[in-house]
This record gives structure tokens, C-alpha cells and sequence, in this order.
């Protein structure tokens, strides 16, 4: 019973977005870069396994898999970001996150920590000209010596990125 409250009241101020004065971040590493995403909109944390490749996709989509019934569709984060692609190890996973009502995974090279984090030590992103969007960054915060780059992962991942055949389309396209 605690359990349906607990999830109902996260659920109550994702979707009306009451802001306290600081956010819990689900830190992860991309190669020697560390970046956060909001700890509400993290569903789970996998261990990488293989993913069903999906035709006619971009480069940063990954494909899909069934978690407990559900196909979500993985979008790798390195291309996304432009970033070279290397060989996953032990500790590549997949954070399982909520975007926009749809669930997704993200493949990322390690999971580090969750941080706390006080709106008044996140600054915003740096602005560098026209040419480079950074709309998919709340902000960036210091987390010790380093910088954590905290994404909006609504901006980040839009509609447009994924289209996954859902179950009638895929059978339909095998037969």
C-alpha cells in the first residue's frame, strides 16, 4: 500500500512539475563525461543485453527489446552525442527512463552515483552561438572536481527520434 502511494505522489509531481529546492540525478559516464538525469524519470537500470535491431532507423537507435512484455525502443547515447562508439563491457547498462508518457532505454557506458543536487548550484548551460543547441541541457552542476551535465531528456529523445513498429506492424512486415 505504501508502495502505490509512494508512486502515485512521484507520479502527481512529475506530472505537475512542483519544484523543491533541490533533485535527486542519476548519474552515468559517456567516455570521461558525466551526465544526470532527473531520478524520477528512471524507471530501472539493466544490464546491457542484446537488442533486436529495428530497419530504417537513425544511427543513435539502437533497437529495441521486450522488458516484461513491453517493446522499448534504445537509443544509444554515444551517437547520439556525436561521441565514437567503443565495445560494451561489464559495465555498459541500460536506463530504462519515462519520456513524455513512452518508455525508453538508454545505453550508457556506466552508471556512477545519485547525486542530490540544490537549484542553486545548477548553472545554466553556457551559450555557444547560434549554431549549437544545448536546449536538451537543464543545466550543469559541480558534483566534486567535475562537471555533471544534467539533461532534459524530454528535449533530448523528441517523438520524431524513435518510430518502433508496435506488434501488428512488425508481424505484418515478417510475413
Amino acid at each position: 500500500m505504501a508502495t502505490a502511494a509512494a508512486i502515485a505522489s512521484k507520479e502527481s509531481v512529475q506530472q505537475i512539475g512542483i519544484d523543491t529546492d533541490g533533485n535527486q540525478y542519476l548519474t552515468f559516464q559517456l567516455g570521461e563525461e558525466l551526465y544526470g538525469v532527473d531520478i524520477l524519470r528512471v524507471q530501472e537500470i539493466k544490464g546491457y543485453t542484446t537488442v533486436t535491431k529495428i530497419p530504417n532507423q537513425p544511427s543513435h537507435i539502437k533497437g529495441a527489446m521486450n522488458l516484461r512484455g513491453t517493446i522499448v525502443p534504445i537509443v544509444e547515447l554515444r551517437t547520439t552525442f556525436g561521441m565514437e562508439t567503443i565495445d560494451y563491457t561489464m559495465f555498459t547498462v541500460i536506463v530504462v527512463v519515462v519520456v513524455r508518457d513512452r518508455i525508453m532505454g538508454l545505453v550508457v557506458d556506466s552508471v556512477s552515483d545519485v547525486l542530490s543536487i540544490s537549484k542553486n548550484d545548477i548553472q545554466p548551460p553556457p551559450e555557444f552561438g547560434t549554431k549549437v543547441d544545448v536546449s536538451f541541457l537543464v543545466g550543469i552542476a559541480k558534483s566534486g572536481d567535475s562537471l555533471v551535465a544534467l539533461l532534459n531528456i524530454d528535449r533530448l529523445l523528441t517523438d520524431g527520434d524513435v518510430q518502433v513498429p508496435d506488434a501488428g506492424e512488425a508481424a505484418a512486415s515478417h510475413t
